[in-house]
């Protein structure tokens, strides 16, 4: 069970603990408890004794946690069909906030600076997939911040590409809105410059027999931190998510995830895999999944496998499962981190592969599960070569 750092609505809230009528210094027990608020002053200061920030300390985010934040910075590039339309649109607008509110510091002040969202809408009724591609694409490191909305509406059928790409120091919102019988695939690729601070929150809403997949792949910047989130509202609903990630030295890659089964007979399944290189390289997936008292028929599943390629790497997992009913199809988790497979290095080097194009090989094909699901033959081709670069950096 997790442990979460949050608050219920009544109580005075410091550091993870609420204050009760029996006493103060209560942990809160629930993940579904969290804060949820778009007011930055309603989060205590960063600090790592809280469950959320845990691992990320506040001077690796460059000033993300102010007050108050410049707006976006950078160019917004949209390829799409004719049938999609794409605007800004105002904080006053009705989809703004109906796929979720911040649950951390860094994503409501990202919220309340920003004044405006970028709203991208798939039509209903689509015969084939829309595809939409968003580069994101910033060359100013001051802090800023970026509210996206994609709204596929009911029935769509569509495929949305985050490209974020550039030297940023960004807090950002996206919020995901997934409409009666609707099949959407969002794809968020965080390809940033070395020195780049990217945090990100994603929020899902899920409608009768909808259906998402939900791809992350994590590859450049100094710190990036994707927490995405996923609330079912209508029974039949199912949600894809899947992660890649590649760590090198000195970089910080975070993936929170939260699945909040709060309906019956919806399914989840969760499958990211990292590979790490170089001193103090570090990642951090932690998976949270609530299956509600009402939750009857829910059908879930999280994965999270970490290849270490050198020593000074550290990766940590942490899956959780919180189930308040026994009346569901099905639910578990797996997490696992190590180093390459001897017997898989033996097998290749004795047939006259050489150690470094084994390792290579191996860290390929663990990889190319995730690659194989974008779907776009140029992105793949570029995540691929991207992966390749990291390789030969170390020599293996």
């Amino acid at each position: 069970m997790t442990t979460a750092t949050q608050t219920a609505n009544s109580g005075a809230v410091q550091h993870g603990l609420i204050e009760h009528s029996h006493g103060y210094g209560v942990p809160i027990q629930t993940r579904n408890e969290r804060i949820r608020s778009t007011n930055v002053a309603d989060f205590a200061p960063i600090s790592t004794r809280e469950e959320q920030w845990r691992y990320l300390s506040a001077d690796r985010i460059n000033g993300l946690d102010a007050d108050a934040l410049s707006e976006y910075l950078g160019d917004i590039s949209a390829k799409h069909p004719d049938s999609v339309t794409t605007q800004w649109v105002g904080a006053d607008h009705p989809l703004f906030g109906a796929a979720g509110v911040p649950e951390d510091r860094v994503s409501a002040a990202a919220w309340g600076s920003a004044e405006k969202a970028y709203l991208v809408t798939i039509p209903g009724n689509s015969e084939s997939a829309c595809e939409v591609q968003l580069g994101i694409d910033s060359e100013s490191d001051e802090p800023s911040a970026l509210h996206l909305i994609i709204d596929a509406k009911p029935f769509a059928n569509g495929i949305v590409i985050l490209d974020h790409k550039g030297k940023a120091t960004l807090g950002e919102n996206v919020e995901i809105i997934v409409g009666d019988e609707a099949n959407l695939t969002v794809i968020s690729i965080q390809d940033w410059n070395d020195d780049s601070v990217h945090i990100s929150a994603q929020f899902a809403k899920l409608g009768r027999n909808a259906k998402l997949r939900h791809v992350v792949v994590s590859l450049g910047g100094k710190t990036v931190r994707v927490s995405s989130s996923t609330e079912f509202t209508q029974p039949g609903a199912e949600v894809e998510m899947l992660g890649l990630y590649f760590a090198d030295a000195g970089q910080f890659l975070e993936n929170r995830l939260y699945v909040d089964h709060a309906v019956p007979n919806c399914k989840s399944r969760v499958t990211y895999k990292g590979a790490l290189q170089g001193e103090r390289a570090h990642t951090v997936w932690v998976g949270d999944v609530l299956i509600r008292k009402a939750a009857e028929g829910t059908d879930t599943y999280e994965l999270n496998r970490n290849l270490l390629l050198t020593d000074g790497a550290r990766a940590d997992s942490v899956p959780n499962l919180e189930i308040e009913t026994g009346q569901i199809a099905g639910a578990g988790h797996a997490s696992a981190s190590g180093r390459f497979d001897d017997e898989q290095l033996f097998y290749l080097q004795a047939r006259g592969i050489t150690e470094g194009e084994a390792r290579r090989l191996v860290v390929r094909g663990f990889l190319n599960e995730i690659i194989q699901q974008i779907g776009n033959d140029e992105i793949q081709s570029r995540l691929s070569a991207s992966i390749e670069a990291e390789l030969a950096r170390s020599n293996s």
